[in-house]
């Protein structure tokens, strides 16, 4: 007997029913919290904070299978946006992880910035009018609402394997780049680097930017760059399930190409981190476009 995995779900049917109401994206979810849990044990952080990473993907795969048992319109709605809620709970997640920064590559790609910002041109480019820098920091700012838009974009449509298909991708790309953050000890040059190589401008959103960073980032790493990785995995999501309408899916590039000109100008991170970040999540993109051209 075959069971299938969830009620409106494109999926194919699996053979075990332990996996009855997962979905794609849900499954690597999964994984990336058993992963971290493994992860810490490795890095010896304490049995209650272990206890708790395990007891994580625990309860996500009881809610979503009482979700499936019981499945309401409003359920599915509910359940497809708590997924993108799983982005930040994955990041902070990882906070447990205190690894030592390698200050050789703090000190190398520094100079690499320093170049790109001043000899080759990119700050002069940005501060040649006010509106740049201010755009850059808004979207920085506003990333995490990308994910919200494109979603109700495609509850407008009404297209629900899109919905499924879009959320494998973009949560694919996204754990991927956040489960090298504890293996790539990288800080911040805003904070490394103290009061040098900063803006010139500074804005309103600038200032919640760096407020939300100081407050409630975490500590980790940030290479490969977290927002880079949300950003343009949302960006080829878009591009997958939205190929006949390239007025979305080029939006979504552009905006996730001006994220990374802000994690480099705003000094967030070094351009290293998210030119990382887009090979990473472009991999991972081909990778599950190969898987679903093989079962097509």
């Amino acid at each position: 007997m075959e069971f299938t995995l969830a009620k409106n779900s494109p999926a194919k049917p699996v053979a075990f029913p332990i996996f009855l109401p997962l979905r794609q994206s849900e499954r690597g979810a999964l994984l990336f919290f058993f992963y971290i849990a493994l992860l810490g044990y490795y890095h010896h952080i304490s049995k209650v904070q272990i206890a708790g990473q395990l007891l994580l993907p625990v309860l996500l795969y009881s809610l979503w299978s009482a979700e499936s048992k019981a499945s309401k319109a409003w359920s599915r709605v509910l359940r497809d946006f708590g997924g993108l809620g799983l982005i930040l709970l994955a990041y902070w997640s990882l906070g447990v992880f205190h690894p030592k920064p390698n200050a050789q590559w703090q000190n190398t790609w520094i100079v690499w910035d320093r170049e790109l910002l001043g000899p080759l041109g990119l700050r002069a480019i940005i501060e040649s009018t006010s509106l740049i820098p201010l755009v850059l920091e808004t979207v920085y700012l506003l990333l995490y609402t990308l994910p919200i838009f494109s979603l109700l974009l495609l509850y407008a449509i009404g297209d629900r394997p899109r919905i499924h298909r879009y959320l494998t991708i973009l949560l694919a790309g996204t754990f991927t780049v956040y489960g090298l953050l504890p293996h790539l000890p990288v800080h911040s040059p805003r904070l490394i680097f103290p009061e040098t190589d900063l803006p010139n401008f500074s804005s309103f959103p600038r200032l919640i930017n760096t407020w939300v960073l100081d407050h409630m980032d975490i500590s980790t790493s940030v290479c490969p760059s977290g927002h880079v990785g949300v950003a343009f995995s949302n960006a080829f999501a878009l591009f997958t399930v939205f190929r006949k309408r390239p007025l979305v899916w080029r939006t979504g590039f552009i905006l996730a190409a001006i994220v990374y000109v802000a994690t480099i100008y705003g000094r967030y991170h070094y351009a290293v981190d998210g030119l990382l970040s887009i090979g990473i999540v472009f991999c991972v993109w081909q990778i599950l476009e190969y898987g679903s051209s093989r079962e097509a």
